[in-house]
C-alpha cells in the first residue's frame, strides 16, 4: 500500500500536476508513439513532395545564401529548415526528413493531452492512445511533408489561445504569437489559426466570467484585445522574415494555383464544395477508421445538442469553430484536395472523439458496479474501438500496398510516378560502380520524385550527375547520347507508363522495379550505338 501510495504522490512540472503513476503513463505513451512512428519508417517509398523538400533542405544546408530556396516555388521554408539538422544526424536522407515529421507528431500528442488537462484538470490518457494508433496520424507523421508540423502549430495555438483567455498574461500572448508566426512560416493555411485564436481566447474569457458568476468587465476585455494585438504583431513580424528571401511574392502567386478565385466561385459556388466534402468523408472514413469517426461525430452532436438547449460550453464552441471553419473553407475554395491538406483538423476531431468515448465510459461506470468488471469492460471497449486502426497500422508497417488507403491516395503514394519504388536501390547500385569514369543518369521529368528522389541519395557522390530529361521518353535524349559519346557511363531511369520508345535499341535493362498498381520503374544502361 505504501508503494502504491508513493506512485500517487503529486509533483509539478511547468504548473502541470503529475503523480509518479501519471508520469509513468506519459512515458509509456511517448514510447508507444516512437515505436509506431519509427518502426520501418522508410517502408513506404519516397513520395514526390518528400523528394523535393529533402532536396531543398540539402541544398540549403550546403549553401547558406539559399536558405529561402523554397520561396522560388511559393513554399514557406520552416519545415525544410528543421530537416537540415536532421540530415546531419542521420545518414539516410529519407529517414532524416521523416524524423522531422515524427517530432512534429510528438508535439501534437503532447498538445492534445495538455488540452484535456487544461480543461478538466485531469489527464485523459485515452485521447493519447487514439492519436498514437490513428492511421491518419501514423501515416502522415511518418512522411517528410509539412502537414504534421502545421497540425502541431495548430493544436498548440489552440492551447495557448485558451490559456490567454484564462490568464490574460503577457508571456502567454507572446508565446501564442510565436506559435502563430511558426504556423505562417510552415504553410499558408496557418492563417486560419491567426484568425481563430482571438475568437477562442474571447470565448474562454466568457467561460471564466460564467464560472466566477461575475459580469464580464470592460477592463478585462480591453486587456485581452491588447494582448491579442501583441500576439498578432509577433506573428506577422515572424512571418515577414520571409521578405528577406528574393521570391516572397511567389507565395501569393502559387496560392492561386490551389484555390479558386472569387469570380470562379461565383460561377460555380457549390461545385468544389460538394466534391471536396465527399472527399472529406472518404478520407475520414479510411484514415480515422469507422469507430473513431463515429466517436468524433457523437462528440460533435452532443455539443451541438447542448448549444440547442442553451447549455453549450463556450470553450467547446471554440474548438468546434477551430475544427469546422478551416475544414469547410478548404472544401469550399480548394482546387487541389488531398487528405494531408486537412490533417490539421484531425487533432481537434480527436478531442471530440474523446468526448464521445468519455460518454461511453461513463455508461460503463454506471452499468458495472464492480471495479474489476468496469476495468475489463473499459479495456474491451478501447480494444474494439482501436482494432481497425491496429490493423491499418500493421499493414502499413508490413506491406503498405495492403493497407486500406482511399483509392486516390493509394495511387499517389504507392502506385503512380509519384511513388519512388526502387529509387534507393538504384542509388545504391550507382554508388558501387567504379569511379574511373563520370556517371550520368537521366531521369524522366525535371521536378519531383525524379530526379530529386535520386539526387537526395547521391548528394555526396561527386562523380555521379543526375539530370532530368523530360517525359514521355520517345527516344534516347540527346544529352545522354552526347555523354555516352564523351566516354561517360550513362543510365536512364523511367517509369514504364512514361516510356514511349517503340525501338529500344541502345537501352540495356538492368532491373525493373514493380509497383503495386502494375507500373514499373525501369533502370537502363545506355549501351554503345
Amino acid at each position: 500500500m505504501t508503494c502504491w501510495g508513493n506512485m500517487r504522490t503529486k509533483f509539478s512540472i511547468f504548473n502541470f500536476q503529475f503523480s509518479t503513476l501519471e508520469l509513468l503513463f506519459l512515458l509509456i505513451l511517448a514510447s508507444l508513439f516512437f515505436f509506431t512512428r519509427l518502426y520501418r519508417l522508410t517502408k513506404v517509398p519516397v513520395f514526390c513532395d518528400e523528394a523535393i523538400y529533402i532536396r531543398w533542405a540539402q541544398i540549403m544546408r550546403n549553401e547558406p545564401s539559399l536558405r529561402f530556396l523554397p520561396l522560388q516555388d511559393g513554399k514557406q521554408p520552416l519545415f525544410m529548415w528543421l530537416v537540415m539538422p536532421m540530415l546531419k544526424l542521420f545518414s539516410d536522407p529519407l529517414f532524416a526528413g521523416r524524423f522531422a515529421s515524427v517530432l512534429a507528431g510528438l508535439a501534437v500528442l503532447f498538445a492534445v493531452l495538455i488540452y484535456q488537462y487544461i480543461n478538466t484538470k485531469r489527464w485523459r490518457w485515452w485521447v493519447g492512445l487514439i492519436y498514437i494508433f490513428l492511421p491518419f496520424s501514423v501515416f502522415f507523421d511518418r512522411m517528410a511533408l509539412v502537414d504534421s508540423l502545421l497540425a502541431a502549430f495548430g493544436v498548440w495555438a489552440l492551447n495557448f489561445a485558451v490559456l490567454l483567455g484564462m490568464t490574460l498574461r503577457l508571456d502567454v500572448a507572446m508565446i501564442l504569437g510565436m506559435i502563430l508566426g511558426g504556423s505562417l512560416l510552415t504553410k499558408s493555411p496557418g492563417m486560419f489559426f491567426v484568425i481563430l485564436a482571438p475568437v477562442v481566447a474571447a470565448l474562454q474569457l466568457m467561460v471564466n466570467s460564467e464560472k466566477s458568476k461575475v459580469k464580464l468587465k470592460v477592463k478585462s476585455l480591453i486587456k485581452l484585445i491588447s494582448l491579442i494585438f501583441v500576439s498578432l504583431a509577433i506573428a506577422f513580424a515572424i512571418y515577414n522574415i520571409l521578405r528577406l528571401g528574393p521570391n516572397f511574392h511567389m507565395i501569393k502567386i502559387r496560392n492561386k494555383d490551389y484555390i479558386y478565385s472569387l469570380s470562379e466561385l461565383k460561377q460555380y459556388p457549390l461545385h468544389p464544395f460538394l466534391e471536396n466534402i465527399k472527399s472529406v468523408g472518404r478520407y475520414y472514413w479510411h484514415y480515422l477508421t469507422p469507430p473513431i469517426l463515429f466517436l468524433g461525430l457523437m462528440g460533435i452532436l452532443v455539443e451541438i445538442k447542448r448549444f440547442a438547449s442553451l447549455k453549450f460550453a463556450w470553450r467547446n464552441l471554440g474548438i468546434l469553430l477551430w475544427w469546422g471553419i478551416p475544414l469547410l473553407t478548404q472544401a469550399a475554395i480548394a482546387k487541389v484536395f488531398t487528405a494531408r491538406y486537412i490533417l490539421f483538423s484531425v487533432p481537434v476531431f480527436i478531442l471530440f472523439a474523446s468526448f464521445g468515448l468519455r460518454l461511453i465510459l461513463e455508461k460503463i461506470k454506471k452499468i458495472a458496479r464492480d471495479p474489476l468488471m468496469r476495468r475489463a469492460l473499459t479495456l474491451l471497449t478501447l480494444i474494439l474501438i482501436l482494432s481497425p486502426a491496429f490493423y491499418f497500422d500493421w499493414q502499413l508497417w508490413r506491406n503498405p500496398a495492403q493497407a486500406n488507403f482511399p483509392q486516390d491516395e493509394r495511387k499517389g503514394y504507392l502506385e503512380d510516378w509519384t511513388a519512388g519504388w526502387g529509387i534507393k536501390s538504384i542509388a545504391d547500385y550507382l554508388k558501387q560502380l567504379p569511379k574511373d569514369k563520370n556517371i550520368v543518369v537521366g531521369t524522366e521529368g525535371f521536378f519531383g520524385t525524379l530526379p530529386e528522389g535520386l539526387q537526395i541519395y547521391l548528394e555526396k557522390e561527386s562523380k555521379i550527375t543526375v539530370i532530368g530529361v523530360g517525359y514521355p521518353i520517345k527516344a534516347i535524349p540527346e544529352s545522354l547520347v552526347n555523354a555516352k559519346k564523351a566516354g561517360d557511363r550513362v543510365y536512364l531511369v523511367v517509369n514504364q507508363s512514361r516510356l514511349e520508345m517503340g525501338n529500344q535499341k541502345g537501352l540495356k535493362l538492368i532491373r525493373a522495379y514493380e509497383k503495386p498498381g502494375g507500373d514499373r520503374l525501369l533502370f537502363f544502361e545506355i549501351s554503345n550505338f
